[in-house]
């Protein structure tokens, strides 16, 4: 596939499109293999936007090619406290399939960068799947990095524990 015209823009949760988007989006990513190989709830679809909207720390980033959404980067808002400033966490990065390999993560990468820097931020971190190889191209390439203090101590690892 030639590269695409692709629009992208920061997700307003009020727009009736973009919120679809957003629920549309986050279900194709939760049903391929690097979010986990099951859909989420009708319920999560159709709430994502409005539950983002209640967090004043959180944003989006959509990648629509010919008015077909086709990408999203959704982010939230932390703080280092070594810095003492805001940092943003890449929670989500979702290409469609068929628009993989097109530079489409790059540029919305580019915007969420953009807005970090507006709001003073000191650093964008984000998790990636150790089997997820390509992505982990993709974010080297944009200067992305493993996490240390000092290496005698290793990289940091993120670890969840569910509620």
């Amino acid at each position: 596939m030639d590269a695409p015209d692709v629009l992208v823009l920061q997700a307003s949760y009020s727009n009736p499109l973009h919120a679809k988007s957003l629920g549309f989006l986050l279900d194709q990513y939760a049903r391929d293999v690097m979010g986990g190989g099951a859909g989420v709830s009708l319920d999560v679809q159709e709430h994502l936007a409005i539950e983002l909207s209640k967090r004043p720390h959180a944003f989006s980033v959509l990648a629509f090619v010919a008015g077909e959404p086709v990408g999203m980067v959704n982010c939230f808002e932390g703080f280092s406290t070594f810095a003492c400033r805001p940092l943003v966490n890449i929670h989500d990065v979702v290409v469609l399939e068929d628009f993989r390999g097109l530079g489409i993560s790059q540029k919305m990468l580019a915007e969420v960068e953009k807005i970090a820097r507006q709001r003073g931020c000191c650093k964008l971190t984000l998790e990636v799947l150790e089997g997820n190889t390509a992505a982990q191209a993709a974010y080297r390439k944009l200067g992305y990095a493993g996490y240390e203090l000092d290496p005698t101590m290793g990289q940091a690892m993120f670890w969840q524990k569910a509620l």
